[in-house]
């Protein structure tokens, strides 16, 4: 198909709905279009959240998912795909089925819990995230606690980092990020495709408003690889994008609040 020179790249996100705005699909959507890219979107899950946490879950039907996929394949075409919340083993290995034939980077971000430690994941669907989704994963972009769920590693410091790089990598992507956040001191990544290694560091925001990290950097990491960029810079511009949006998170409802999407503009 020719696509005219002043349509924007193409990016699908295949993920849940934050009702809250924050996170998932519309924090996915969000980050595109500050990133001038065209987003689409494939609905695997409804949650009912807020900045207090998650009241209900009810994902989609696995038809409805392969429906919504090939409805935008088919017809539109992809340059980039993220993943988020696939909440179910059905879910999971629908999707990476879908994703194995598609001609596009793939960004896998293996949801497993809310930033409120709501889980959206079961604990059912892991061997298949380990299977059959992170093997067609063209970055993986796990936190620690997803890594911990993954793997098992446990990680404290840079050291264990290394260590769950590799055992994330071990599972097929052929890039792992993985975030450190959740250590102490500045806000540092690990990068690496088990030959070439990036730590990617900026300074940690005293800011409790943070909702929507996870799925923005991967909407993120997905919108520079839609512009042609390669997996070190796009992932770069990502941390860049996202760290500006932490410090510009801001309170909502009476609990966490979301990252700022829209920092570049205001």
């Amino acid at each position: 198909m020719d696509i005219p020179p002043r349509v924007p790249p193409r990016v699908l996100t295949v993920a849940g709905s934050d009702s809250g705005g924050g996170a998932g699909i519309q924090a996915d959507l969000k980050t595109m279009l500050a990133l001038g890219v065209h987003g689409m979107s494939v609905l695997t899950a409804v949650t009912a959240q807020n900045s207090l946490g998650v009241r209900g879950a009810w994902e989609l039907p696995v038809d409805a998912v392969r429906a919504q996929y090939r409805s935008v394949v088919d017809d539109i075409g992809v340059q980039a795909v993220k993943t988020g919340m696939l909440a179910s083993a059905p879910l999971v290995e629908t999707v990476a089925e879908l994703l194995a034939d598609v001609d596009a980077p793939v960004v896998v971000d293996p949801v497993g819990v809310s930033k409120h430690g709501d889980p959206l994941l079961a604990a059912s669907a892991l061997d298949s995230v380990r299977k059959k989704l992170l093997p067609v994963a063209t970055v993986a972009t796990p936190n620690l606690d997803e890594v911990g769920q993954l793997t098992g590693v446990v990680v404290e410091d840079e050291t264990g980092m290394r260590r769950a790089a590799d055992a994330v990598l071990g599972f097929g992507p052929r890039w792992a990020l993985i975030k450190g956040g959740h250590l102490a001191g500045d806000a540092v990544d690990l990068l690496t495709d088990g030959a070439e290694e990036y730590w990617l560091r900026a300074p940690r925001h005293d800011n409790r408003h943070t909702h929507g990290t996870g799925c923005t950097l991967a909407s993120a990491v997905a919108s520079g690889l839609a512009k042609g960029m390669g997996v070190p810079d796009a992932v770069r511009a990502a941390k860049e994008y996202v760290t500006g949006a932490i410090a510009a998170g801001f309170p909502l409802g009476g609990g966490i609040g979301p990252v700022d999407h829209a920092w570049r503009f205001r």
